[in-house]
């Protein structure tokens, strides 16, 4: 559901894509064919690579979910030492960071550029990545971490419009049978 939902939203249901969904508690990378999942991987051994992690990070620097995006935007992740292998770490970094006077905007960036990074190092190895990469989910409205993960990869992530709705979108489009071009 998540792949046909993605890629359709994405307008990209022909050729190889990636699909990247960092979810709150756990995590997905998909290899897609033409619309049709190959490998896959999923992850949520803790939730310092998730969602979550980056909700408590927003309540600790004081802002809504929605503002940390563009927060992190403004930040310089490589200014704060932050470990988020284990959300209970991840948040004691960023309490020690703001302790030391890290500026929000830093402890933003890091945080977000953490999360990436684990999934970039626990999930996105076991598949074979091809562009486009698409990023769906709550998270792919975090640009701090879409950007994060740009980095990382190299390239540009695309986050479709309505990217948050791939699950229901994929559900009808499997429901109908729909598949674009038939």
């Amino acid at each position: 559901m998540n792949s046909k939902g993605a890629v359709y939203l994405a307008d990209h249901q022909r050729g190889a894509s990636t699909v990247i969904d960092i979810g709150g508690m756990d995590n997905k990378a998909i290899s897609v064919i033409n619309g049709i999942p190959g490998a896959f991987t999923m992850g949520g051994i803790c939730a310092g690579a998730s969602g979550r992690f980056l909700e408590m990070t927003a309540k600790r620097l004081g802002v809504d979910i929605t503002e940390l995006g563009p927060l992190a935007m403004k930040g310089i992740g490589k200014n704060v030492p932050m470990n988020s292998y284990c959300i209970v770490f991840g948040t004691q970094s960023l309490v020690n960071a703001l302790a030391a006077g890290s500026t929000p905007e830093d402890v933003a960036a890091a945080a977000c550029h953490s999360v990436a990074e684990q999934v970039f190092e626990q999930q996105l190895q076991e598949i074979d990545i091809k562009e486009p990469v698409i990023m769906v989910g709550g998270t792919s409205l975090i640009e701090g971490l879409v950007y994060a993960m740009g980095q990382l990869l190299q390239t540009k992530v695309l986050v479709p419009p309505h990217s948050q709705y791939i699950g229901a979108v994929g559900s009808a489009l499997l429901a109908s049978g729909f598949v674009k071009g038939e």
